[in-house]
């Protein structure tokens, strides 16, 4: 589908630097707030952000008969939730008042001074109501890696990987925001060859590069979506630091899986780059082989070419990209991932958080995890400092960034950020 918003010749008469994550073609959605305002939703555009509620306040959104004061609230969820026969109108509607010749807004000094915050006088805040998350394991090189130094590399991928988009319920109250730091977690680990577990802190607490997507719409208990369905059901997607402890991890996920490895935290950017900004960036998938269940069969594209980076920086150092990979090295694609979730009648809300998995490339350079990358610890990674790195360390900041690029327009997601405290 061709939406205007994304129509690369579109500029602002807002200024957007060069190599903007945030031009006039993405208006993603988070919710800020500032020394004089509380919590609200706004669209980044450049380096600022548009106040959604002044906007409607001043009755720029007449025509869309949206709810009353429904941008005035501490997340996005029933703005989510009124479904994308709404939101993707408010996002044209948005364009059209940030387009160079357009004077709504551009003439009305009073309401711009409201209603355009600079981004470095805001606050930053989760922009849902996380009610429940689910954590695939998409990636076709990520589960080969892992099934490789864990088992038999002659059959690395378990019987079903190539049959169901494989996940697990993960816990949705851990969720942060970008910027928000997490604790060394705590837990069980056993040495190699000992006979029984020590308790403390996780010596390989691990990042696991991540995009997730985020849901709108519910469906009955009882009901599936397809996967013709599916993008009716996706807002967008953000990334995503599903960090994980891999020694409390080795003890504990026989035989139901991750607990506490994982529990801890996960981290997430604070702007939710809409489906539709990403169209353009909609590719092909890997040929899946054997051929999938009918149930999990679509129509169209659903990877995308969105460039992913994450770099280490030690305290009082400078940052070290260890890893460049792609949102497209993924096997199970977003719409298939949403069908198998629901296929047995599992009902989804507006708001869950649905998590892509480690997303790594065949490449070494393009491994999404330390794990992966120090191939578990036996390659370790040199930092500027002259230290080197397996795993995390205490104070160490693990950033994370994401951007597709194409006819000129660069579509990114900012990064995620997040500094990992020493245990309590």
């Amino acid at each position: 589908m061709t939406y205007k918003a994304n129509n690369p010749a579109l500029k602002s008469w807002v200024e957007v630097p060069k190599d903007s994550d945030f031009p006039i073609q993405n208006l993603p959605y988070g919710i800020f707030s500032t020394a004089e305002k509380s919590a609200r939703a706004g669209v980044a555009i450049g380096n600022h952000i548009l106040d959604l509620t002044e906007i409607q306040s001043a009755q720029l959104f007449n025509d869309l008969n949206l709810p009353d004061r429904i941008f005035d609230k501490a997340v996005l969820n029933d703005f989510m939730d009124l479904g994308k026969k709404v939101t993707i109108p408010v996002r044209e509607r948005i364009s059209e008042l940030l387009q160079v010749d357009n004077q709504e807004l551009q003439s009305n000094d009073q309401l711009k001074a409201k209603a355009l915050i600079p981004m470095e006088k805001a606050t930053m805040h989760l922009p849902i109501q996380v009610g429940d998350y689910t954590d695939f394991y998409s990636s076709e090189s990520h589960a080969t890696n892992v099934g490789t130094m864990f088992r038999d590399p002659d059959n690395a991928l378990l019987p079903n990987w190539k049959h169901i988009p494989v996940g697990y319920h993960g816990r949705a109250s851990s969720i942060v925001i970008s910027g928000t730091p997490l604790h060394r977690p705590k837990g069980q680990t056993i040495a190699q060859d000992a006979e029984k577990p020590d308790f403390g802190p996780a010596k390989l607490v691990d990042f696991e590069l991540e995009m997730a997507f985020i849901t709108c719409g519910k469906n009955e208990l009882g009901d599936s979506i397809s996967t013709d369905e599916a993008e009716e059901h996706i807002f967008g997607f953000t990334l995503f630091n599903d960090w994980s402890a891999r020694d409390i991890q080795k003890w504990e996920y026989v035989p139901l899986g991750p607990f506490l490895a994982k529990n801890f935290g996960s981290s997430m950017s604070p702007w939710i780059v809409t489906m539709e900004a990403l169209e353009p960036f909609r590719i092909a998938g890997p040929k899946q082989e054997p051929e999938v269940l009918p149930y999990l069969k679509f129509t169209g594209d659903y990877h995308f070419d969105i460039d992913l980076q994450v770099g280490i920086k030690p305290k009082d150092s400078e940052e070290k990209v260890v890893t460049n990979s792609n949102f497209k090295y993924m096997y199970w694609n977003v719409v298939q991932q949403l069908a198998h979730q629901t296929v047995n009648g599992c009902n989804i809300n507006t708001g869950d958080v649905y998590a892509s998995g480690t997303i790594s490339g065949n490449d070494p350079s393009s491994y999404g995890s330390m794990l992966e990358i120090s191939w578990r610890g036996t390659k370790p990674v040199a930092m500027p400092d002259g230290s080197e790195r397996k795993f995390i360390q205490d104070h160490d900041t693990v950033i994370m960034r994401g951007h597709g690029e194409k006819d000129g327009v660069r579509i990114g997601f900012g990064e995620v950020r997040t500094e990992l405290l020493p245990a309590k």
